[in-house]
C-alpha cells in the first residue's frame, strides 16, 4: 500500500485507536479500504470530484445518506472532503450470474432506488442525461487526442438518433451504474453501493444498464420490465427500453474512452471500451430507425 495513502487514513480525525487497514480490490473509480478498529470495520473510500465523469462528490454524500435512510445502503460513519467512512456490511458482492439469481429480488430494490429515496434526498441534486454525458465525453476526448477521436462524429450521430427514439421519457432517481459489483447480499437482504452517477433519470437507463452490465438473455429482460412495470410489456416500451439499453452500452464504452486517459488505477481500460463497444454496435444493429 501507497504510504502516502496509508497515512492519510491513519490521520483521519474519527479514529480513536490503532487501525488495521487492507485494501478492497476491484474499484475501477475509486480507491476502497477496509479499515477495523476495536474489533469494529469500516469502508474508507478515497476519491475526490471526477470533472471528466461529471461525478460531484458532494452529490455522492446526499445521496448516500438518502440510501442510508431508507436502508438500501451503508450509513455513513464520518465524511471530510475526499472521503468517506461507510458502515461495513458483511456480505459477498454479487457475480453477473448472482444479479440474475437474485433478479426477483432486485427488482423491488431498484423501484426503492427510484421512488423512495428522492423522498429522502435534500439539498442540490443532479441530472444524469445520459445523452448529456456522451456529447461531453465526446468533448473531452476530442480536446485531449484520444486514439478513438475517429469514432466520435459517428458515435455522436448514432446518439443523436436513440434520443429522438426513446423519447418521451418518464423522470425518476436513479442509481446510473449497476454493475454487479455494486449489488451486496449479506444473506438475508441485498444491499446497494456506489452512488457517484446518481441523479435524476429515466428508469429504462437503470434497466437497460442491468441487463447490459449482466448479460441478461430475452427473457430475463422480458422478466425485468414485467415485473418492474407490474404488466405485459409491449411493442413501444420495449422499443424504448432496448434504445436506452444501448445508450448505456455507449456510455460505458466511452467511460472507459476517457479513464484511459485518466485513470490512475491499474485496470485494463482498452479491453474493456472494445468489450463495450462491441456490444453497444450488437444492440444499435437491431434498433428499429
Amino acid at each position: 500500500m501507497d504510504n502516502k495513502i496509508k497515512n492519510k487514513i491513519e490521520s483521519i480525525s474519527f479514529w480513536k485507536s490503532d487501525i488495521s487497514i487492507q485494501i478492497i480490490d476491484g474499484g475501477i473509480t475509486n480507491q476502497n479500504f477496509l479499515v477495523t478498529e476495536d474489533l469494529k470495520k469500516y469502508v474508507v473510500r478515497l476519491g475526490d470530484d471526477i470533472p471528466e465523469h461529471l461525478i460531484s462528490r458532494s452529490n455522492e454524500l446526499a445521496v448516500s445518506k438518502a440510501a442510508a435512510s431508507v436502508g438500501i445502503s451503508p450509513s455513513i460513519s464520518y465524511h471530510e472532503k475526499g472521503l468517506l467512512i461507510l458502515e461495513y456490511i458483511e456480505s459477498k458482492t454479487l457475480s453477473k450470474e448472482g444479479v440474475k439469481k437474485k433478479l426477483r429480488d432486485i427488482i423491488p430494490l431498484i423501484k426503492k432506488i427510484h421512488y423512495e429515496i428522492p423522498k429522502n434526498l435534500y439539498g442540490q441534486s443532479l441530472i444524469f442525461w445520459v445523452f448529456h454525458v456522451i456529447k461531453n465525453y465526446a468533448n473531452f476526448l476530442n480536446n485531449n487526442k484520444s486514439r478513438h477521436k475517429k469514432r466520435l462524429s459517428e458515435i455522436l450521430k448514432k446518439s443523436h438518433l436513440i434520443e429522438k427514439k426513446s423519447a418521451p421519457y418518464e423522470i425518476v432517481f436513479s442509481h446510473n451504474d449497476l454493475l454487479p459489483g455494486n449489488f451486496l447480499d449479506d444473506g438475508s437482504k441485498l444491499w446497494v453501493i456506489d452512488w457517484e452517477y446518481a441523479g435524476f433519470n429515466t428508469p429504462l437507463f437503470d434497466l437497460g444498464g442491468l441487463s447490459s452490465n449482466n448479460n441478461f438473455n430475452l427473457k430475463e429482460e422480458i422478466f425485468l420490465l414485467e415485473n418492474y412495470f407490474e404488466k405485459k410489456i409491449n411493442d413501444e416500451l420495449l422499443s424504448k427500453y432496448n434504445s436506452l439499453k444501448c445508450a448505456s452500452l455507449l456510455r460505458e464504452t466511452m467511460w472507459s474512452m476517457v479513464s484511459e486517459i485518466t485513470s490512475k488505477i491499474n485496470f485494463d481500460y482498452a479491453n474493456y471500451t472494445e468489450e463495450n463497444l462491441i456490444k453497444f454496435n450488437e444492440v444499435y444493429k437491431n434498433l428499429d430507425f
